[in-house]
């Protein structure tokens, strides 16, 4: 709605973010995944639930941080491929999720009790 007038006003346009944006639906299935050749399902899974709390959080929120925390370790882990490992965590009831955890602000996600 807004581009019109960025056209018109390039100035007005915020800057462009060197992180791409999260998509906020994915359609990503786990048996699609290749980790890095570094990385075992269950060093991800670490991860995933190093980040994790008992409380509901958006499942958009959870791939961000867990995102945030691969960067730390030097991990090139797309937000996708996180949010097909929470599902199949959540499937296997690893975690708990609430929602289709495909579409990321319409769903949560938390540490089992």
């Amino acid at each position: 709605m807004l581009q019109p007038i960025y056209d018109q006003y390039p100035d007005l346009e915020p800057p462009k973010s060197d992180r791409e944006p999260l998509r906020f639906v994915c359609e990503l299935t786990w048996d699609e995944v290749q980790l890095p050749p570094s990385v075992t399902e269950e060093q991800f899974d670490e991860i995933i639930l190093s980040v994790m709390k008992p409380r509901w959080r958006k499942t958009a929120m959870m791939v961000s941080l867990v995102m945030d925390r691969c960067k730390e370790l030097g991990l090139p882990i797309e937000d996708k491929r996180i949010a097909a490992r929470l599902k199949v965590l959540s499937d296997s009831d690893r975690i708990e999720g609430i929602g289709n955890l495909q579409s990321w602000l319409h769903s949560e996600v938390r540490l089992k009790d």
